[in-house]
């Protein structure tokens, strides 16, 4: 027998309209989509008031410039890039101190942006994810960005038990894209 909640039983246009006001409003999405002792996937979303081709160039071109100093490894002597082509990759420079966030394995422009490894402290636990930023038409215009990551390999800890911090984390990033976006719009 199926429960019945309040969301259940609101009506269509209820529905319509939140969905619609959380869509227009900025909202972001987040969620742990799944986890357990040896990994775990998170999944943030943004919808943007840009085509995806305006999108992909911030994401790609104008990351230094959107994505929180404070979640790199030297803060605002930091500068990061991404070469969006297959083999390339994601890194952070700070003079002679260097990180290779990422490996870039997928690029298909205005959609999929792919990338491998571990971000943070999970490069140094050893563990490895792939990383995606999906954009696609949002339902009432502008581009909606999935920030998808599923991370795992072997560690002493529960990978489980790091899944809403990361979750809370990449939200914050793909915040920092998308009102990096929303601002150029205006």
């Amino acid at each position: 027998m199926q429960r019945t909640t309040r969301l259940n039983r609101a009506p269509r246009w209820a529905t319509f309209a939140l969905t619609t006001l959380v869509a227009w409003s900025g909202v972001s999405t987040a969620a742990v989509k799944d986890s357990s002792a040896s990994g775990f996937t998170v999944e943030n979303v943004e919808v943007v008031p840009v085509d995806a081709a305006t999108a992909w160039k911030a994401l790609v071109h104008d990351v230094d410039r959107w994505w929180p100093k404070d979640h790199t490894w030297w803060g605002k002597e930091s500068k990061l890039s991404i070469d969006a082509r297959a083999g390339a990759c994601f890194c952070e420079i700070a003079g002679a101190r260097q990180a290779q966030h990422m490996t870039v394995t997928f690029v298909d422009p205005g959609t999929t942006l792919r990338m491998v490894g571990g971000l943070g402290p999970l490069q140094g636990m050893g563990l490895h994810g792939a990383l995606e930023f999906r954009l696609a038409p949002a339902d009432n215009g502008g581009t909606r960005i999935t920030l998808y990551y599923r991370v795992g390999g072997y560690s002493p800890d529960d990978l489980g038990k790091f899944a809403p911090v990361v979750d809370q984390v990449q939200a914050v990033q793909l915040r920092g894209l998308a009102d990096y976006l929303r601002k150029a719009h205006k």
